[in-house]
């Protein structure tokens, strides 16, 4: 596995844990209740800090075992793998997008600041998730 789809599956695995992860503090918090009345921020604010801190440190990790095995092809890239991050970050711009426009709709609703700021951030999730799939699967397929 090249340098590039290791940081890949490091994004994937720490995008899909902190998503579930986020959902069930939202709802634990709620207890039933409505979800708007939760104090949603400082836990988007953790989850977006920790996802990226674990993607970090889950990527260095992975990399000093890589690299233990295989010395010389640590951190190496060429065009394939340009290309392949070129095509997942379209597919992945579809996704925010149309996140972008759902905001833009609650905007124009006057829906509840919750609701605005969860369109964008499972937006953001998503685009990082199907822009990730889209990457693997370009790896183990090819991009034709």
């Amino acid at each position: 596995m090249v340098y590039e789809e290791r940081n890949i599956w490091a994004s994937l695995i720490v995008s899909v844990v902190g998503m579930i992860v986020y959902v069930a503090v939202v709802l634990q918090q709620a207890d039933g209740g409505p979800l708007v009345e939760v104090d949603w921020v400082p836990i988007m604010l953790w989850t977006i800090g920790g996802s990226i801190v674990a993607a970090i440190l889950l990527s260095i990790a992975w990399g000093i075992l890589a690299g233990m095995r295989d010395p010389d092809g640590v951190g190496k890239s060429d065009q394939r793998d340009r290309d392949i991050a070129h095509m997942s970050t379209r597919v992945g711009q579809a996704f925010l997008v149309i996140a972008g426009l759902g905001v833009i709709v609650l905007c124009a609703f006057e829906a509840d600041w919750f609701w605005i700021a969860n369109t964008m951030f499972f937006g953001f999730a998503l685009s990082s998730i199907v822009g990730g799939v889209a990457s693997v699967i370009a790896y183990r397929r090819g991009l034709a």
